[in-house]
């Protein structure tokens, strides 16, 4: 056993050189853990911010005044007028993303309480900005009418009294949420792709023949592959997290980076292996990139990081209940988002450790049966 542990040791440490020898991995791991995290937090905005509302008004009266008056950024952009014929062009020409349309005598229909129509058109297409724009503004429109019809400077009193608080991100900023869902995700890629790699790496460069006649067993070199590159990921994903969410980004981490690193090692195991196991299938750089993209694009849109697990098809929610990625999401969530314990995440890194077994034991047989036939 301790010779075991021995090989293990010494072929990870091969692993390191190998890895820092290479500029264009170093470089990727750096990009990946610092530019591409603060890129996507600071650019791929999910909030509704500077949408084009164009508006038809048809009334010229006090109260649609007042309501294109409430339009504000940083929301929306200040609201264009235009033409009545021009306004389907204007959303096709993506002029617009919302056009709004008062229609004569809007306010003395309103005063009368006949209850008058008032038109938004959405461009769907921008999908964010279709979904949460198209509330702002029935809220704005909804409060200046209970304004104006009271007569006073407060809305209509209701008989209930709704009062909306946010949980864990009071502020709703979507950078909050892609930030840390990039580095989780950048954990699940680079653990696919530096273990696949290295493996590759060993069959182009004529070393796995130098291992074959080595003492060293197949379970020796996969394991050695998995610590050694887990290693670096794990390590530059901390980095990750304190420098560039928590320090550049202002994002705070609510729950405890330590259990989250323990859960991280364990998922490790399981992409790690995987990653091994597509590179049994290839025999070049380029095949392991074709068979690679697809899985880690189906275990990223659908592991939950980027939309609610809940809103798949129930069947497929069962399928990727097979996936580590979908119970390691789960698992970051529950501590980096609203600060939970280990008495709450426990399920999940039970069933991430079972994964890991069953990922790893595949990964080793189809291992072994490679290296036989090398």
């Amino acid at each position: 056993m301790a010779q075991w542990f021995a090989n293990i040791w010494r072929l990870g440490l091969k692993e390191l050189r190998s890895l820092v020898a290479d500029p264009v991995i170093v470089l990727l791991i750096i990009y990946i853990f610092s530019y591409a995290v603060y890129a996507v937090a600071t650019g791929a905005k999910l909030e509704v911010e500077n949408a084009a509302v164009g508006y038809v008004d048809q009334d010229r009266s006090e109260l649609s005044g007042r309501i294109l008056g409430a339009v504000l950024p940083p929301e929306f952009e200040e609201p264009q007028e235009v033409a009545a014929d021009e306004a389907e062009a204007a959303l096709n020409n993506s002029r617009f993303v919302f056009v709004l349309t008062f229609p004569p005598r809007f306010e003395a229909d309103v005063l009368a309480g006949r209850q008058p129509e008032i038109q938004l058109v959405v461009d769907a297409t921008a999908m964010a900005h279709a979904g949460n724009g198209a509330v702002f503004l029935r809220h704005i429109i909804q409060e200046e009418v209970a304004k104006f019809v009271s007569r006073k400077g407060d809305a209509t009193v209701l008989p209930i009294d709704l009062v909306v608080r946010a949980a864990f991100n009071p502020n709703l900023n979507s950078s909050w949420f892609s930030s840390i869902m990039q580095v989780i995700n950048n954990v699940t890629i680079l653990s696919v792709l530096l273990t696949g790699a290295a493996l590759i790496r060993e069959r182009e460069h004529g070393t796995i023949e130098h291992l074959l006649v080595m003492p060293v067993t197949p379970s020796e070199i996969m394991v050695a592959k998995i610590w050694a590159n887990g290693l670096a990921i794990v390590a530059a994903a901390i980095l990750s997290l304190l420098f560039v969410v928590q320090m550049v980004l202002s994002v705070p981490v609510a729950g405890s980076i330590t259990l989250f690193v323990v859960g991280a090692v364990i998922y490790m195991v399981s992409v790690t292996g995987l990653g091994i196991l597509l590179a049994t299938f290839t025999t070049s750089m380029p095949q392991f990139g074709l068979l690679a993209l697809p899985v880690l694009v189906v275990m990223n849109l659908l592991s939950g990081s980027t939309t609610p697990i809940e809103s798949i098809p129930e069947w497929l929610r069962i399928v990727m209940q097979a996936a580590p990625s979908t119970h390691f999401v789960a698992f970051a969530q529950a501590i980096l988002y609203r600060g939970a314990g280990l008495s709450a995440v426990w399920p999940s890194l039970v069933t991430m450790t079972v994964l890991s077994a069953v990922f790893f034991i595949i990964a080793l047989m189809r291992f072994r049966k490679t290296m036989a036939s090398a």
